[in-house]
């Protein structure tokens, strides 16, 4: 697919700009670690989820060459003439679309295999449905990098080697992040590096040149494009994924196993739900829309019964509010689980979700709808109904039930023992039939009759409830029977959508050797550097500097030393006597003018070529240390929210007016000006 499809850095507020400069003047980003993270899982390691992944990126090269095949095959039968040669295309089309097919429900028995991906622990819990990464060929920065260097920033780009194959060696480690947080932290710092490589390396209108090639997670069918948005978000896709992986793992027979897993899947929702808000045209189907939507509602699923595992762990069992709770919160977690089951069957979903999760939605919904008939059944035949706790239950029931019940009242029935027991009765047998329900569809997918904790749990929970009922039904029970009303779905725990936080990761710029960010960047154009000679006089050296790296001048006075050796008004100091200072502070340049030799000192400038008005702001983002960090004080102070500077496609908005681009060192806002301006 055409790289274009893939839109470029989003417009957004500039009060998140403070942010940038940061990266802008090569601070680190919050520093949470003393060095870099550049180690990935090794990729011949005989684990299971090893295992899954490599026979996961072999189905994905072999489905790649099926489908390049079968393109060929499909130009050459549209292009010629001869019938013979068209029957045996026609064959050969034939069987690489079948062998297609294999490779397809091959990908998806994999994709489906949650086993791998859950705990250890042998504590009996519903599994979780976990979500494999997306896979990546190599890419060559070496070629498009060095070129750029040597036609944009007029360097030797032998000398930036190293940087290449640091860089290179990052996304490398990439590939296989480990599954815990260090694997999260490898995945966000190389996120966070691709800021850079944009804004140094990215032009306006023009692709850095390399090729990305990803396999779809769910279909294995690959995407290349040349934006480095759909690396971004390949990226970002594969976070998410493996907060999936680390949320499926944790042992959730504790309440803090239970903790970590809502984290995760909170997070998880997160970085879903900012793909889906900030990329829009994807090249492929696991990072559309329909798809991110999908997933974010799965993952708040996951969630919301995580909460009722935990209120679980808190409840006591004889305890009739508590029960009352319990059920309302099974009843939510059905609900949700119906959400997603219904974003599941909608067209563009229904033939790409693999059939065993939309098999295991469902099970998960019909299984936590008996579960709440359960706990209903439990408040009404085994609760204590002293006089002292009627009036709190005759309240709970009024908002317990969607609607009220036919025939007596709620707290009629409370108060009579035999139409208490009748009702819970009703309950139960509302219950079994879900747990049954549940356990049909259960034996419809082949994936989920392999997966023995799902079934003990499933059995368990329909051998509770039949038996309760069985000691309930009597033989000569002759009354109507009384039909159990839904139960009103409410949770004490809202789920969260967690926004992804990169600040947390240190980031430090691979081509910091380049220059500082705010002149030196892709976006920006200037002259070769010029050599200009300054004798010192009796006057001083008739220029004014002001900024810190590099350092600008703002003024020179006319038939003074500086302007007879043809410094300009807007040149930047990039040397001074064959000493690089694009990084050089104010003071630190000022001392080496000060003490240049009487033979006077040799200064190596450069002078921006963008238009006025990016000169304009070129002028305002250099001012001192201290300006930038009172503003960023500031703003702190004023309850600014720090969203990440790394944003990449946002949307846009409607009713937005203004728009300032989101990372830019040439939109920050600064006080007074003169605070660091000096003559010399």
């Amino acid at each position: 697919m055409d790289e274009h499809h893939a839109t470029r850095e989003p417009d957004t507020s500039a009060s998140d700009d403070d942010l940038a400069s940061m990266l802008a003047t090569g601070e680190d980003i919050n520093i949470a670690h003393n060095e870099s993270i550049r180690k990935g899982c090794d990729p011949f390691a005989q684990s299971q989820r090893s295992k899954l992944q490599n026979r996961r990126a072999r189905i994905n090269q072999q489905i790649n060459k099926e489908m390049r095949m079968r393109a060929g095959a499909e130009n050459l039968f549209r292009a010629t003439t001869n019938n013979k040669v068209k029957e045996t295309l026609a064959l050969e089309l034939s069987f690489v679309n079948s062998n297609l097919q294999l490779l397809k429900e091959e990908l998806e028995d994999l994709n489906s295999n949650m086993e791998v991906y859950q705990t250890d622990s042998e504590a009996v819990n519903v599994p979780m449905i976990p979500l494999g990464l997306k896979e990546t060929k190599e890419a060559d920065f070496t070629i498009p990098i060095q070129d750029f260097i040597c036609e944009h920033y007029g360097e030797d780009s032998l000398l930036y080697k190293n940087e290449i194959k640091e860089l290179m060696d990052l996304r490398q480690a990439m590939r296989t992040p480990t599954r815990n947080q260090t694997g999260l932290e490898l995945l966000m710092e190389y996120y966070n590096q691709l800021y850079y490589l944009d804004q140094r390396f990215c032009p306006p209108h023009r692709n850095l040149g390399v090729h990305f090639q990803w396999y779809d997670s769910l279909t294995g069918v690959p995407s290349c494009q040349r934006a480095l948005a759909f690396e971004k978000g390949s990226v970002l896709f594969n976070i998410g994924a493996l907060y999936t992986q680390i949320g499926a793992r944790q042992d959730r027979s504790t309440k803090a196993g239970i903790d970590r897993a809502i984290d995760a899947f909170q997070r998880a929702a997160g970085a879903f739900d900012y793909l889906k808000e900030n990329f829009s045209n994807a090249p492929s189907l696991d990072m559309s829309g329909p798809a991110l939507c999908m997933l974010v509602q799965l993952m708040v699923a996951q969630v919301q019964e995580c909460i009722f595992e935990y209120i679980m762990h808190t409840t006591q069992y004889t305890e009739l509010i508590s029960l009352l709770c319990l059920a309302q919160e099974a009843a939510q977690v059905s609900d949700v689980y119906l959400l997603v089951q219904q974003t599941m069957s909608q067209p563009l979903m229904k033939d790409y979700v693999p059939f065993s999760w939309a098999s295991m939605v469902q099970v998960k919904s019909e299984h936590f709808r008996a579960l709440s008939h359960y706990f209903a059944a439990t408040v009404l035949c085994d609760c204590r109904f002293s006089e002292e706790v009627y009036e709190e239950a005759e309240k709970a029931f009024l908002y317990f039930y969607v609607s009220t019940p036919a025939g007596p009242l709620p707290c009629q029935i409370l108060r009579d023992p035999e139409k208490r027991q009748r009702f819970g009765k009703a309950h139960l047998r509302h219950a079994v039939m879900r747990h049954e329900e549940a356990m049909r569809v259960h034996s419809l997918c082949k994936i989920l009759r392999k997966m023995d904790i799902l079934q003990d749990v499933l059995a368990v929970t329909h051998k509770r409830s039949l038996d309760k009922y069985s000691e309930l039904d009597k033989e000569d029970d002759f009354d109507e029977t009384v039909a159990a009303p839904e139960i009103q779905s409410q949770s004490h725990r809202k789920p969260e959508i967690i926004p992804l936080n990169f600040s947390t990761v240190q980031v430090s710029d691979i081509f910091k050797k380049l220059g500082p960010l705010s002149v030196f960047c892709a976006r920006a154009r200037w002259g070769p550097v010029r050599m200009i000679r300054l004798q010192s006089r009796e006057g001083g050296l008739g220029l004014t500097l002001r900024g810190d790296s590099p350092v600008l001048v703002t003024g020179v006075v006319s038939g003074g030393c500086a302007a007879e050796a043809g410094l300009r008004e807007g040149d930047y100091i990039v040397a001074i006597d064959g000493q690089d200072c694009k990084w050089a502070k104010h003071s630190e340049v000022v001392n080496m003018l000060k003490n240049c030799s009487v033979n006077g000192v040799d200064l190596g400038v450069i002078t921006l070529q963008d238009t006025q008005a990016e000169k304009r702001a070129l002028l305002l983002s250099h001012t001192n240390d201290k300006e930038n960090a009172r503003q960023r004080v500031v703003a702190g102070a004023k309850g600014q929210s720090s969203v990440s500077l790394l944003h990449w496609n946002r949307k846009k908005r409607e009713g937005n007016k203004t728009s300032n681009r989101l990372g830019s060192s040439f939109s920050l806002s600064f006080g007074n000006l003169k605070d660091t301006e000096a003559m010399y």
